[in-house]
């Protein structure tokens, strides 16, 4: 059995053989979809909270003010529930008990501040891992004639292999940025990005995504 890593270049050739793995490339209209980095997922005190998140924050916060710079869409989202609890359903909250911490309203929803959000960035309240599910994303993302989908924050085993695998789905060109994304397992991290790359995405640099909103930018009409 071979190792399931991105360093694995065997394994990488394996898929590649078997047609897996190609590349959609970026478009010319993107969006930047900023998943689930609230107080739940990166205040260390949290039940669900990991330090493994910081340099994606840091690393959001460097993708972001390039997203607003090119003058992009720019979309946040959070888990959340009503206070009763009716919303998840009897099996969701069986299978993963912390969503009772997902009350709308709640301290562990607030988004990072360092993120800064605008209020011309929607929020879009989730209630299943894909940022699609029961939401408006599609909508406003069609609204907006995005044909990219620019992909970070966490987790890369949940929320964010969902929300490409939707992309995907609905034929957007995927982007993952590999820098911006972590997972509270680092095995479980690397084994999603190569799904992620060889099935629904682009796994892509900071760097290289950075570059590309640079040139997008340049082509940016003046508010």
């Amino acid at each position: 059995m071979q190792e399931h890593t991105l360093t694995n270049q065997g394994l990488k050739d394996y898929y590649a053989s078997m047609g897996y793995a190609g590349r959609v490339g970026f478009g010319t209209r993107p969006a930047l979809a900023v998943i689930d980095l609230a107080m739940a997922w990166v205040d260390p005190a949290s039940p669900i909270g990991t330090p493994r998140l910081e340099e994606t924050v840091v690393n959001t916060v460097t993708i972001l003010e390039s997203a607003r710079a090119a003058q992009i869409p720019v979309f946040f989202t959070v888990m959340s529930y009503d206070p009763a609890l009716k919303e998840p359903g009897r099996n969701a909250l069986a299978k993963s008990r912390h969503l009772s911490m997902m009350v709308r309203g709640s301290h562990w929803l607030e988004l990072d501040p360092r993120l800064e959000r605008r209020e011309d960035e929607p929020l879009i309240h989730k209630q299943r891992a894909s940022a699609f599910f029961g939401t408006t994303f599609l909508s406003q993302l069609i609204d907006a004639q995005v044909d990219t989908l620019i992909i970070v924050g966490c987790s890369t085993s949940g929320c964010i292999r969902a929300t490409a695998e939707g992309s995907s789905d609905l034929n957007f060109r995927t982007i993952v940025v590999s820098d911006a994304v972590n997972d509270r397992s680092p095995s479980a991290h690397e084994a999603n990005l190569f799904d992620i790359d060889a099935r629904y995405a682009d796994l892509v640099s900071m760097a290289e995504t950075l570059s590309y909103l640079d040139r997008v930018k340049s082509r940016a009409v003046p508010a």
